[in-house]
């Protein structure tokens, strides 16, 4: 018998590069999405990302990899690009489940800011679950949830490269 459970992946892009490069590497993208489906069986995997022009060519990679984008529109300030993507997560996530487009939901952040979507996925007896990029920078209010946790500290070696 197939299975038909539909698991997705809401990526905190962000989040990922900044855990990954707090331990020396990059991110090999083609070998984390392969790890992604290999390890949790992701059917989508969303990452959300600030829109850079000159960085296309790693986008249709990405796509080409199997990860769908979603894309917020950047601003420089102090000299620093600033794209947070935390409310278009929270709007995909929260429309997906309306629209009945996942049975279990992983999300890949340690950013506590998120700790209001995991609440509300529990109350709605969704199979919720964290992969957090770096336990050490991994909020409280994301650990006091009583779910699920990976922490990507113990993983990298599958599918990153060193700096």
């Amino acid at each position: 018998m197939e299975n038909t459970t539909r698991v997705n992946i809401y990526i905190d892009g962000n989040n990922l590069y900044r855990g990954s490069k707090s331990f020396g590497y990059i991110i090999n993208y083609k070998k984390f999405r392969g790890w992604l489906r290999q390890k949790y069986n992701i059917n989508r995997a969303y990452i959300f990302i600030g829109f850079i022009q000159n960085r296309i060519n790693f986008y249709a990679h990405l796509q080409n990899w199997g990860f769908d984008l979603i894309f917020k529109e950047t601003i420089i300030a102090d000299g620093l690009i600033k794209g947070n993507c935390d409310a278009e997560l929270v709007l995909s996530v929260i429309s997906d489940f309306y629209t009945k487009k996942f049975d279990v939901c992983y999300l890949l952040t340690g950013d506590g800011d998120f700790g209001c979507v995991i609440s509300f996925l529990i109350q709605n007896n969704i199979n919720v679950c964290v992969i957090a990029p770096n336990s050490l920078k991994c909020s409280f209010l994301l650990r006091n949830k009583n779910i699920e946790m990976v922490f990507l500290d113990n993983h990298y070696h599958k599918f990153l490269e060193k700096i």
